[in-house]
């Protein structure tokens, strides 16, 4: 490849990671924690430069780059839960127990841990990425129709997940039982979705 070409897209995948490396992080730190989030960046920008002939030009690069991350994510959670069963069946086998969770989750987080890994995620994408249908859309890979339809059923699931969460939680107030811990580590509230 001749040296102006070189310098050409080192320039442009620079200009897209300095536009972009912020919201991409953000991404990865809402979604993993601080830990792992930095871990999640770089492979999600180091598939960018090995594919750079396919990231669009533009505000596309930015859905790109989540759609990237959205697979370094999914791949990072698999191999998180590969390591926790391993983890479990080591625990299980030295007779270690351990101590549940003191602190009662929000209730929003309980009701959004109720849905589908999938649901979870337009809704985040939506709430915390601030993307509308179109970008939706270019992130889950489908028509804009598609993607606001597939937002309208997490929507109506959340509603309805939250509902019941209110359901158990005055239930709860009344005998001392507190719901479920979910999953999530961040808090979500039903005002952030709109």
């Amino acid at each position: 490849m001749p040296e102006s070409l070189d310098r050409s897209r080192d320039a442009r995948f620079t200009a897209v990671y300095d536009a972009y490396y912020h919201r991409i992080l953000g991404y990865a730190q809402r979604r993993s924690g601080p830990d792992d989030a930095g871990d999640i960046v770089a492979e999600t920008f180091a598939v960018a430069w090995r594919r750079f002939d396919d990231v669009p030009d533009g505000e596309q690069a930015l859905y790109w780059l989540y759609a990237t991350a959205r697979r370094v994510l999914a791949n990072h959670r698999r191999a998180e839960q590969r390591r926790a069963v391993l983890a479990g069946a080591i625990a299980s086998e030295a007779l270690m127990v351990s101590p549940a969770p003191s602190a009662e989750p929000q209730r929003a987080l309980v009701a959004l841990a109720q849905l589908r890994e999938d649901e979870r995620e337009i809704l985040l994408l939506v709430a915390w990425e601030g993307l509308d249908a179109a970008a939706l859309a270019a992130v889950l890979r489908c028509s804009p129709n598609a993607a606001r339809i597939r937002l309208h059923r997490a929507r109506r699931r959340f509603a309805r997940a939250l509902a019941a969460v209110n359901r158990d939680s005055k239930g709860a107030g009344r005998t001392g039982d507190v719901p479920p811990a979910g999953p999530a580590k961040t808090t979500l509230e039903l005002e952030d979705c709109p």
